[in-house]
């Protein structure tokens, strides 16, 4: 094998393929690169035995060829070497992968091409186009919800279902936290299974970096895997899906409607900026922030045991008759960090029952967080 590819059109490439590869652990088919001359390009393969990555770039190819090269450190050697051209020729006799730039040559060891299993190749049939912006986005809005305990079964998978008439619905669940967004795609309602599909958590942040810098791409499923290909055909990134069963989210999702309900109306950045500093009076101990409940005016309030305490007033607009609650603080505000609206809506349904959260700018966008138990216990009191 010989050929000659140019840095900057392959270094992006690489990094996304050495990213899913075994740090150190595991066979080394797997902490392998799999890099294949054919044709005027060279394709890059590389797997973690569940996630599957596929790229192919331009390279003016002398000889075709197989080989794999431990992943990690030929991408880094890449990554560091200037811009411009880099020839890369396996030296049958030494059985080693050379790397030159002008004065510059290095030599890595390989891997015999026996060693190399056959990836998945993109279904095309029926496979649809969708914004790889928007996906990333509804990705972000849902994955910090998703459990982060492999051990969790289905709540620590993205479910992704559809609910009819080309709506589909998005969702991560962690116990204490639910997010859901919503959205409208005909072929990709027509082709979900009715079941929906659940992918594991792992897998969704790999597939978040996968989509960082690409505009459309394609998708498509099969009984075992999701497939999504660049919008050019030079890229493929494949996973494995969950088979568990998802919780029925409706069972909560439908409290949110009831008339019994209190809400709270208040601008979503002062709110994230009084939690900020309300968050360094929190313990291990005791990590809530309270509110207290009042028609045109809430009072968030902090307090740890050796910190102190804190309180401050943001005027607001509230109907209901629960006069105090209590959340998590790093919690609420990352709640609140994942809406662009400039106010939003808090609804609860009862002091330990959940709570919806939703923005006039952020349509089909609901995320649930739960209270914690209030208790009354004082550290800190004001002087007589």
């Amino acid at each position: 094998m010989k050929l000659t590819i140019v840095k900057e059109h392959i270094i992006e490439g690489l990094q996304k393929a050495a990213s899913i590869i075994p740090a150190r652990s595991g066979a080394a088919y797997l902490r392998s690169l799999w890099l294949k001359a054919e044709g005027e390009m060279l394709t890059v393969m590389s797997t973690d035995a569940n996630i599957e990555f596929a790229g192919q770039y331009a390279a003016s190819v002398g000889q075709e060829g197989l080989v794999g090269v431990q992943g990690r450190a030929f991408v880094d050697l890449v990554r560091q070497l200037p811009g411009g051209e880099i020839t890369l020729t396996l030296d049958d006799q030494s059985g080693s992968l050379r790397i030159e730039q002008g004065r510059r040559k290095y030599k890595l060891p390989v891997n015999d091409s026996t060693w190399f299993q056959t990836f998945s190749e993109f279904p095309s049939q029926n496979a649809v186009n969708w914004s790889a912006d928007f996906f990333q986005e509804i990705l972000e809005r849902v994955s910090f919800c998703i459990s982060d305990d492999d051990n969790t079964d289905a709540i620590g998978c993205l479910y992704i279902k559809s609910i009819g008439n080309g709506r589909i619905e998005s969702c991560g669940l962690n116990g204490h936290q639910f997010a859901l967004a919503a959205f409208t795609h005909d072929d990709l309602a027509a082709m979900l299974p009715p079941e929906g599909i659940l992918i594991q958590k792992k897998y969704v942040q790999e597939m978040k970096r996968w989509l960082g810098g690409l505009e459309e791409i394609e998708l498509n499923i099969s009984e075992k895997r999701l497939y999504l290909r660049a919008g050019d055909g030079r890229e493929m990134f494949s996973l494995p899906r969950s088979t568990y069963n998802y919780p029925d989210y409706m069972s909560f999702v439908s409290k949110l409607s009831a008339e019994s309900i209190s809400q709270l109306d208040l601008d979503r950045k002062e709110c994230m900026e009084a939690l900020g500093r309300l968050a360094i009076f929190a313990t291990d101990n005791d990590r809530c922030t309270y509110l207290d409940l009042a028609e045109t005016e809430l009072t968030l309030t902090a307090q740890g045991q050796n910190v102190g305490s804190a309180d401050e007033s943001l005027e607001v607009s509230y109907q209901g008759d629960i006069a105090k609650i209590a959340f998590p603080t790093r919690n609420l505000m990352d709640v609140l960090g994942h809406f662009v609206s400039a106010r939003v809506k808090l609804r609860f349904t009862a002091v330990e029952g959940p709570c919806g959260i939703n923005g006039q700018d952020d349509p089909d966008y609901t995320v649930i967080i739960m209270p914690m138990k209030i208790t009354d216990t004082t550290y800190y009191e004001e002087d007589a």
